[in-house]
């Protein structure tokens, strides 16, 4: 990593408030050269609920101020309700989160030191909201870079996959939430009188988000709001757009290069749900500000950089590895194609088998316990390990040991001749690499929940008894099979705690299954031709390079505990996952904020009872400073009948021994189809 302390331009920072519409504050830090009043510059927005103060303070160190010497005004913005920001906040990417952004694009375009020239760029949420706020089309707006971002709210994010409740983030994820939604503003930021009751105001309109997500099991009008997927056209910026392949929003860097109308160009590496400059497993790490420099100086200084030169897709290709939960990098190439579809990729379609006889397939409920985490940090069980033991709680197809090297690059897909034995069941499929070792490296995975098999806007239920032919895709990758290794497709009905069972019994009584025809079955692989790189320049990045990083303490916990467990108790038939997030630990910040955080996310699930899962979420955050002393405790907790959800969550805020608000929620809904 290179350190840049020194640059073109002296660099400057300031807190300001920014007003919207309806006479609401946003609070923002500007980073921008000192002389932009005489000189003005362009504006760069990230805009974001995890509190610019404390949360991304160390992130938004290595950036800001690096875009700022380079001639930009870096502008970070807590979300209503969030950080410092007055109002409350309600949900995600709600209309209000967008007018208000469409109102700081444009304050930021009027100001005496901004060229009147607006970008936007972020990670995860900040990559959501860039693309929402596109399809808006607010003027000065006139290009974005989308980190590990999604265009489909519905498929291709932490609430369903393939139509089914992704149970490892549903709750997760509204866990999170809820603590997150409930942090308390900085006195040093809104004043000494004002914190108390701005914060009284956040809790008061606290409500679980959750209870909102499973109200929506299918693909409505709630999903579709904010999804870009339904109207590519609406874009008109720019758009740079960048994935991980241990990213789970990989998919949508392909769906944009492929749809939008407007300029954009797509960047896939090996990367986990962080920037690519960041230098976090796995690697390798790119000079992703530099590559983001270019973009801008093109789109907003109308600077010649070549970036509209560059193919449209540049993508990473894994070579192979053995199973592991973490590599610090992987090795591989890169690799270019002009366009998305790209001829240089090919379908190969193999039949799973050629017997007449089909086969059953009834997994275990704990099939799943070794997916992984679904958002890997960069954390050291962040991926999945050996996938042996799920293999044999799957049905799995093999091809005969390959002949030669095997690339591929896109979305596989797996088309399977099924019958189910119940009105209600999950299909997941997953393709590995086996080695003559016999280990079974996971390359990628793919869920279809088959009420949703005609579409994620309805569910229909199947007929027992009947074949049809399902066909789903699987989520993108670059990876090389090499000879003398095999294409495994593994087949398994369960998938926990990804994927919330359904919990049907067939007309004896018993749990479920898929009967398959695998002679009538087939895995599609887009397999790269590999001659389509010659005579092509190699696709090179510099050395990640950043501002120098904020100096924050980080102390390990008094009790450490592991990441991940896996425990089971074989009188009971139990099983339970215990996963600590670990998204950094308590830390002190240079003005003395001393933020201390402890999460611990916990899945079960017992043998041969689908009613018997329940996922539950823990935090307890606390801030102080001085004689200021607040802090947070929720539970989230997440259970299930054949026919209802149930949810349960309390919290309890406190500021300097005394109790602020004390609330706790009970909600149920019905299962309309996952």
């Amino acid at each position: 990593m290179k350190y840049r302390e020194q640059f073109d331009r002296e660099v400057q920072a300031e807190d300001v408030w920014i007003p919207t519409r309806d006479g609401t504050r946003l609070h923002a830090r500007i980073w921008r050269p000192v002389d932009a009043t005489a000189n003005p510059v362009p504006a760069l927005l990230e805009y974001l609920p995890y509190r610019k103060s404390d949360w991304t303070a160390p992130r938004d160190a290595q950036r800001h101020p690096w875009y700022a010497g380079h001639g930009y005004a870096s502008v970070r913005v807590d979300l209503r309700g969030s950080g410092d920001s007055e109002g409350v906040m309600l949900d995600e990417y709600t209309e209000t989160e967008l007018a208000d952004g469409v109102d700081v694009v444009e304050w930021l375009a009027a100001q005496p030191w901004c060229t009147g020239k607006v970008g936007m760029f972020g990670i995860s949420w900040g990559g959501f909201n860039s693309l929402q706020i596109a399809a808006l089309r607010p003027e000065p707006l006139k290009a974005i870079v989308t980190v590990c971002s999604t265009d489909d709210r519905y498929d291709n994010d932490v609430h369903y996959t393939g139509g089914a409740v992704l149970g490892i983030d549903m709750l997760a994820w509204a866990g999170t939430m809820l603590a997150f939604t409930a942090r308390p503003p900085d006195p040093a930021a809104v004043g000494e009188d004002r914190w108390l009751p701005v914060w009284r105001e956040r809790l008061e309109a606290l409500e679980p988000y959750l209870h909102t997500w499973l109200a929506h099991q299918e693909r409505d009008g709630y999903w579709r709001h904010g999804s870009v997927c339904e109207d590519y056209g609406a874009i008109d910026a720019a758009v740079l757009a960048v994935g991980g392949w241990a990213d789970p929003y990989r998919d949508t860097v392909l769906r944009l290069v492929e749809h939008l109308d407007a300029p954009v160009r797509g960047l896939i590496g090996p990367w986990s749900h962080q920037y690519p400059d960041r230098g976090l497993p796995p690697g390798p790490a790119i000079g992703f500000l530099q590559e983001t420099l270019r973009w801008w100086d093109h789109w907003l200084k109308g600077v010649d950089t070549g970036v509209m030169a560059e193919p449209a897709l540049r993508s990473w290709i894994n070579d192979p590895v053995p199973p592991a939960t973490h590599y610090p990098a992987m090795p591989g190439r890169w690799v270019a194609d002009d366009a998305w579809p790209t001829p240089a990729v090919t379908w190969d379609e193999r039949p799973l088998g050629t017997g007449t006889e089909p086969v059953i397939v009834r997994s275990p409920l704990h099939t799943g316990i070794d997916a992984g985490r679904f958002f890997p940090f960069g954390n050291a069980t962040d991926l999945p390990p050996d996938q042996r033991e799920e293999d044999g709680r799957s049905v799995c197809f093999d091809s005969a040991p390959l002949t030669g090297r095997v690339e591929i690059l896109g979305r596989p897909r797996v088309r399977l001749r099924l019958d189910s034995a119940t009105p209600r069941a999950h299909v997941i499929a997953r393709v590995c690499d086996v080695a003559p070792d016999g280990s079974s490296t996971l390359v990628t995975r793919g869920v279809l929940n088959l009420l949703s098999r005609l579409g994620r806007d309805k569910a229909v239920e199947w007929a027992p008894g009947t074949y049809e032919d399902v066909e789903f895709e699987l989520n993108a990758i670059g990876y090389a099979f090499p000879p003398g290794h095999r294409i495994r497709v593994a087949v398994s009905d369960q998938y926990w705690p990804w994927v919330w069972p359904h919990g049907e019994r067939d007309e004896h009584g018993e749990r479920g299954a898929l009967t398959v025809r695998p002679a009538d079955s087939a895995v599609l692989l887009p397999v790269r031709d590999p001659d389509a790189d010659t005579g092509r320049p190699p696709v090179t990045f510099g050395e990640p390079e950043q501002a120098p990083p904020l100096p924050v303490t980080t102390e390990p916990p008094a009790r450490p505990r592991p990441e991940r467990v896996v425990r089971h108790d074989v009188a009971t038939g139990e099983w339970t996952l215990e996963v600590d997030p670990n998204y950094g630990g308590s830390r002190t910040y240079p003005d003395g904020l001393r933020y201390e955080e402890s999460a611990l996310e916990t899945y079960r699930i017992r043998g041969g009872d689908p009613g018997s899962a329940v996922a539950s979420s823990q935090w307890t955050i606390r801030l102080r400073r001085g004689d200021w002393d607040a802090g947070v405790v929720t539970s989230t907790e997440l259970r299930a009948t054949a026919t209802e959800f149930i949810m349960d969550s309390s919290l309890e805020a406190r500021a300097n021994g005394e109790t602020v608000a004390k609330r706790t929620w009970h909600h149920t809904t019905p299962r309309t189809s996952a």
